[in-house]
Order: C-alpha cells, then structure tokens, then sequence
C-alpha cells in the first residue's frame, strides 16, 4: 500500500481518521500502533513480525542503560541493529565481490530486503545513542516506543525523524482545525507532486528509452533522472509530513529547494536533510569532524560519504555516487570556496553536477552507465535527430511544471495572493483549488499504471 493508492486514500486514511478521532486520547496511541503495523503487514507480509522485534530489542536496551552498563549495551544494540541491516541489505553485494575478487562462480542467496530497513534501523540507533548520551530518557512504555519507530506516514521512506524531536507529542499531542487543514493541503501537494508531475516524468524519459536516442536525448533523460527523484521523494516526505500535522504530530523538513543550490554544499544542506543531519550528529562529529585537522577532516568526511552511498544501496554505483559527492565537497571546501557566490555561474555549475550525479544514483549498471556518459557527450551518436525534437516538444509543459516548482516562486506568489486585494474571498478559492487539485490526481491515479515510490528500496 502506498499514499497513492486508491485504496489508502479511499479506505485505509478515512478509516483511520475516523477510528482515532472518536477514540479517547489515552488509547489513540494503541490505534496509530495497530493501523501502523497493519500498513506494513500490506506491503510486508511477516516482515512485520521482524519490524516488532526490533522495536522490542531497543526498547529494552534504552531500559537497560539504567540499570546496566551503558556503554555494553549500546554497543549491543548498535551490533544487534546494524547487523541486521547489514544482513538483509548487503550479505549478497559483499560476498560476490569477494566470489568475484577470487574468480568464484556468483552466488545469490535469497534474501528479501524488508522495506523501509534503512530508516528504521537508523532511528533505532540515533534513540540509543540519545539515551546513552542523556540526551533523551528512556521511554518507559512500549506501546509509545513501537508508536514511534513504526508511525506509518515515515515507516517506509522517511524522513528519519529522531526520538528527541516528538517525544512530548508522543506523550501528548492534540490538533487544531488549523494544523489538521495544513496537513490536508500539506498531503495534497506532495501527492501531485507524485502523481501528476513524477510520474509523467517517468513516462516522458520511458519515451525516450525507446527511440533512437542522440546527445540532446540522453542529456534530456538525465534531466528528468533528476526531476522524477527530486518530486517523488520531495512529495513522499511532503505527504508524511502533512499525515504528521492530521494526527498532531510535527515532523521536520526533509527538503528546501535542493535544485536551485548555489553549491554542493549548498545543496546537501537542502537535499534529504533528516540523513544529512543524521550522519553527520551521529558520524562526523564523533570522529572528530573538522576539530583534528586538515588530514583527518578528509578523512572524516570520506567514512561519511562513502556510508552515503552505501546506505543508499548495495551497489557499486551508489559506492561511487558518494565518493562522487565526497570529491566535489572536498574541491569545493578547498578550492572553489571563494568564487561560489550567489549568482547564475554557481546555480548552474551546481544543477549541472546535481544531474551528473542522479545519471551515476540511477543506473546501477556500470557498463551501460558509460554507455549513458558517452551518449550525454556525443559519442557514437548525432548531436541531435528528428526523434528527439518530436518526443521533447511532446514534453515540454510538464518539464516547464516540473522547472518552475524547484524554486520558491509558485509558494512566494501564493502567499501573497494570501495578502493582496483578494484576501477576503481566498479562503473559498483555496478550498476550491485543493478539491479540484485532489480529484484531479484520484482521477489520474485511476487511469495510470502502479509506480512505486524510488526510494522505497532504500
């Protein structure tokens, strides 16, 4: 089940609205508990059975860090977690690289990799960090701990949302008509952002795919490689966000108008920002961050993007999407740095690696990854064909959407619609927009094919 679907937004939502609402609020936790597990039972199967597990184990340890040594069982609970995702995410990756690094014949166990494995694993872990480091006490009630390891609207492809940061809400939480219509509009948005412009993305390159491609259609696939994952996985944690507000909980940003950096740098402070934030509280700082010198800074920041890309996914082209990153960061902190200002050159420089780097995130296949770069500079293909002008004026008004969303402009007019001369009558016209907006997608959802959210295998 997905937050597109017709049958979370026809059955599974309403349902659970109406069930939490007429619930009393001693119990509300039992019932987002129980829909949650149900959510992840759909998808998962038994796998559920492990998501419960997990929660139990580390919820005992946060307990037994009081009574215990704390250090022994953190270093268990990060051993148990990490474990597990290193099972069931990279055994078969690491052992044929060592079948192939010996010239063995490839061996694929049958491993099934859990959804969502990488985000609730790395709750798990930043809430035994807090209780050892006193950061946060250890929640004493299991049903509040499985509560918030499992919340559905950020179970399966986040953001990663730390324990410190909802545990009032946890315990007590109410919502207004005010943050219930937020996260409303809030869903709203990120689920069109999904449907009406991911989505089509996905279609317009698919197109492409299959015509006799030239340089402007694979520099035009790469294009959309960027677009497709930036409005799927902004919309997903759009829609989780907004799912929060409904049931008063207040989830951080996990994006800030990441394409239209000035910088990679700049753009990692906007770009998934609960596992930017996450790695770099919980791995850059312990070994030391910038505070050991120059060498050990590199090398810092080398465990940190190299465990970037490897979180991502095991393969080797997500291995090098992080070094990928970790080589400009480095010529950018000591090279670039003082002639990246605000400015048409540094947007550009910026968008122009961001797209190089989305071709390396999305194919995992190294030989036709060279194939794809080669195309993009004209290699053994025309520089353009007839095929391709046809298919890009065909894509024109979506790719037009899709450009003119990665900025603030359309939320900076809209506010001042908000304010301007029309202000009175806004607040009908919003609800008219919304309505139109949302049947608009249930009536695409309908007529279109199944697309998973990207970064559900992650």
């Amino acid at each position: 089940m997905i937050f597109s679907s017709i049958s979370f937004l026809s059955l599974f939502l309403p349902l659970l609205l109406s069930v939490y609402y007429l619930s009393p609020k001693k119990i509300r936790n039992i019932i987002l508990l129980l829909f949650s597990l149900f959510f992840y039972y759909m998808g998962e199967k038994w796998y559920v059975l492990l998501l419960v597990f997990t929660c139990f184990v580390n919820y005992i340890a946060g307990l037994l860090m009081k009574k215990y040594n704390a250090k022994i069982v953190l270093t268990l609970g990060l051993i148990f977690n990490l474990g597990l995702l290193f099972y069931f995410k990279y055994t078969n990756f690491f052992l044929n690289t060592f079948i192939n690094l010996f010239g063995f014949s490839k061996v694929t166990l049958n491993i099934i990799l859990p959804l969502g494995i990488s985000f609730f694993t790395f709750q798990n872990v930043s809430y035994l960090i807090d209780v050892y480091k006193k950061g946060v006490e250890p929640q004493k009630s299991f049903i509040t701990y499985a509560t918030y390891i499992t919340l559905f609207p950020q179970l399966i492809a986040g953001p990663i949302v730390r324990y410190q940061d909802v545990e009032k809400e946890l315990s007590s939480r109410s919502v207004t008509f005010t943050l219930f219509s937020e996260g409303v509009k809030r869903f709203i948005i990120g689920l069109s952002k999904k449907v009406l412009i991911a989505d089509t993305i996905y279609q317009v390159y698919n197109t492409f795919l299959t015509s006799e491609l030239s340089a402007c259609s694979y520099l035009l696939i790469g294009i959309c490689f960027t677009l497709q994952l930036y409005y799927d996985f902004s919309g997903y944690s759009d829609m989780a966000i907004g799912l929060g507000k409904m049931f008063g909980f207040q989830l951080k940003e996990n994006f800030n108008y990441p394409l239209i950096a000035s910088s990679i740098t700049d753009f990692w402070r906007r770009w998934h920002i609960s596992l930017s934030s996450f790695l770099k509280d919980y791995v850059y700082i312990p070994l030391g961050g910038n505070r050991k010198g120059t060498k050990r800074q590199i090398f810092n920041l080398l465990i940190v993007w190299s465990l970037t890309g490897l979180w991502h996914g095991a393969d080797w082209n997500f291995i090098l999407w992080g070094l990928y990153f970790f080589i400009l960061l480095i010529f950018e902190k000591f090279f670039l740095k003082k002639y990246l200002k605000e400015g048409l050159i540094a947007h550009c420089y910026t968008f122009i690696f961001i797209i190089l780097s989305f071709i390396l995130f999305s194919i995992p296949d190294l030989k036709e990854l060279s194939i794809f770069l080669k195309g993009c500079l004209g290699i053994n293909v025309a520089f353009w064909n007839q095929e391709f002008f046809y298919y890009f004026l065909q894509s024109i008004p979506i790719l037009s959407i899709a450009l003119l969303g990665i900025g603030p402009w359309l939320k900076n007019y809209y506010q001042k619609l908000q304010k301007g001369k029309w202000k009175k009558g806004f607040y009908f016209g919003e609800i008219f927009f919304y309505l139109s907006l949302f049947l608009f997608v249930i009536a695409s959802t309908v007529a279109s094919s199944y697309h998973p959210f990207i970064y559900f295998r992650f």
